[in-house]
């Protein structure tokens, strides 16, 4: 149960706001943004997902730079809050097709219609885009790239590749509707690397994601690789597991989508359901086998004086040549006693960014791509307020390291086919099978 809901955008202007119960202050949007842009933990952080201010529970997820937030006094489950928060933000963007202030403000009646129906005085009604198409009838207003303004594109060009801005319930230009169905693979990677460059832990958590513009929902038959185990320490809960070879590939669990139909599943791989309206995960799966990280880093901090050190970070893409990566941020916690921070770039380094923040004594590199196979190593001088005395290396690190893969995957989980059930010999959809690999927590040690 939950009192108020409401969006913010990132200047902390509320878009959207809806107060079912009338038991938390109206000025609560103020109080929540203050408190998230002037967090302090301990000097540094982020605020939490769910804290509590003066008596109110405050509950948030960001997504497409904007803040999804409730509020309640009661005591609820805080899972229950941020996935509810999660799955508003989804059947926001299924409605709109692209989720950010500008198309919030130009569909306000229909967002506010959609929040009418999904909570009713507090409680949760319903989440599922194709059950609110029977109660919502408000059209959406299609924005499109150009209209975004500078803003807008800004956070466009940010967006994943797995990002489809386009309604599912509008139709394009003259009435018609495109048929195409989108299945995007998406993997967080974690990896933890030790000093010397060896893989201390690695995870993959992955989600075969689908999102349909198919009208009357046929069924669809989605094969997966035949050679998939599924079990834990690397044996396979089922009899032929023995008989997996080395291109295997071995999920530590996973779930399905109520609408999931799993008869073939045991026999060749191959998942049949009738896609639902709007987005929503067909299969979540986690892989904690050995794989290939997609980079390598290593870093090392010398001193060079009483008052001085010097950092270099090497940072090898091992993916092939054909794929480049991108948004890729290091980051390097420096001793507390750093005063300046001067950067050496390779030569020929073009898209490259370096900074040092001074309030959080944090060092940055950014880069704008990266193709597979290359190498980039990034020097700093560091100038300190007072001796290091050796304990440089304690003070300083662990190297952290953000990005995102197109068109690639660790875990070798491949789309093999996408059949369709054919209502004619003329229905001939598009189909859209793409990947992405994201980093959860890439982190090396000094």
């Amino acid at each position: 149960m939950i009192s108020q809901f409401f969006i913010l955008s990132q200047r902390g202007d509320s878009i959207v706001f809806r107060d079912y119960r009338g038991e938390v202050p109206k000025g609560s949007a103020e109080i929540f943004f203050r408190k998230v842009k002037f967090w302090k933990d301990d000097g540094e952080g982020d605020a939490p997902p769910v804290f509590n201010a003066d008596g109110v529970n405050y509950f948030h997820v960001k997504d497409a730079g904007l803040l999804f937030v409730a509020t309640t006094r009661v005591n609820v489950s805080p899972s229950l809050v941020l996935e509810l928060l999660r799955r508003i933000a989804r059947v926001v963007k299924d409605y709109l097709g692209v989720l950010s202030e500008d198309a919030l403000r130009k569909n306000f009646v229909l967002v506010y219609e959609l929040l009418d129906q999904i909570i009713d005085f507090g409680y949760v009604q319903t989440t599922s885009t194709e059950v609110l198409k029977s109660y919502v009838f408000n059209e959406p207003v299609v924005v499109d790239s150009s209209q975004l303004g500078p803003a807008g594109i800004f956070m466009a060009k940010r967006m994943p590749v797995t990002t489809i801005t386009k309604s599912v319930v509008a139709n394009e230009r003259g009435g018609r509707k495109r048929e195409e169905i989108f299945v995007d693979i998406i993997e967080k990677m974690s990896v933890t690397f030790s000093s010397s460059g060896y893989i201390l832990t690695s995870e993959i958590d992955g989600t075969i994601q689908l999102k349909s513009y198919l009208t009357g929902n046929p069924e669809i038959r989605l094969a997966l690789n035949e050679e998939v185990g599924i079990g834990r320490g690397g044996e396979s809960i089922y009899d032929y597991g023995s008989s997996l070879g080395s291109g295997a590939v071995i999920l530590d669990d996973c779930n399905f989508h109520e609408s999931v139909h799993l008869d073939s599943f045991d026999v060749d791989r191959t998942l049949t359901l009738v896609p639902t309206d709007g987005e929503f995960p067909v299969m979540n799966y986690r892989i904690t086998q050995e794989f290939k990280p997609p980079f390598c880093i290593n870093a090392l901090i010398e001193e060079a004086g009483p008052f001085k050190a010097e950092v270099t970070i090497k940072v090898r893409a091992d993916f092939p040549s054909s794929i480049i990566a991108d948004k890729i941020l290091v980051q390097i916690p420096l001793p507390t006693y750093t005063t300046r921070v001067s950067f050496e770039l390779e030569p020929g380094a073009v898209g490259n960014t370096t900074d040092f923040t001074e309030a959080n004594k944090r060092m940055e590199w950014g880069l704008k791509k990266i193709v597979g196979g290359s190498e980039h190593t990034l020097h700093a001088k560091l100038t300190f307020s007072q001796e290091s005395h050796g304990n440089i290396t304690k003070e300083a690190g662990p190297v952290s390291m953000t990005f995102t893969i197109p068109m690639f995957n660790a875990s070798r989980l491949q789309v093999k086919y996408l059949h369709i059930t054919k209502k004619s010999k003329s229905y001939n959809p598009y189909r859209w099978v793409r990947y992405v690999t994201h980093s959860n927590s890439y982190v090396a040690r000094l």
